[in-house]
């Protein structure tokens, strides 16, 4: 249980992280961006909602499945969903950690401040989800 409660905390990352920090006057609101740079970054805050639902969707599908459903294959149902739950939980925090790589790329724009504010958080979601996988994987 305390693993999908990680993976839990990892999805609502997801699902509050991007739209908070993304619809504000240095992101959606700045003046100063394109419009091709506000389509990506609706384009980012729709991703991570997504993301963030099919995680809790995922993380807890196998306390949905009928009382009926044979034993073996409650197992199988609850082992691939917590799989396919840190990929989809940690997708958004990689890429994130990843796009400071690409040519011209930063963590923030110059009138906000230099360096990658945002790699504590990333990693720290990304820690949190594979926890939770690994916990409920293989110390349960």
């Amino acid at each position: 249980m305390l693993g999908k409660v990680l993976l839990t905390i990892d999805a609502i990352g997801l699902l509050l992280g991007a739209p908070i920090a993304d619809m504000s006057h240095s992101h959606i609101y700045n003046p100063r961006w394109p419009p091709h740079a506000k389509f990506h970054c609706g384009q980012t805050i729709t991703l991570s909602v997504a993301l963030g639902l099919a995680t809790l969707f995922f993380t807890w599908r196998s306390s949905f499945l009928a009382p009926s459903t044979p034993a073996a294959v409650a197992a199988r149902v609850a082992r691939d969903s917590l799989h396919t739950a840190v990929v989809v939980g940690t997708i958004y925090w990689l890429a994130g950690l990843i796009a400071v790589t690409y040519p011209g790329s930063a963590g923030s724009d110059p009138e906000f401040g230099t360096g990658f504010p945002q790699a504590p958080v990333f990693s720290a979601f990304t820690t949190v989800a594979v926890t939770g996988w690994a916990y409920e994987t293989w110390m349960r």
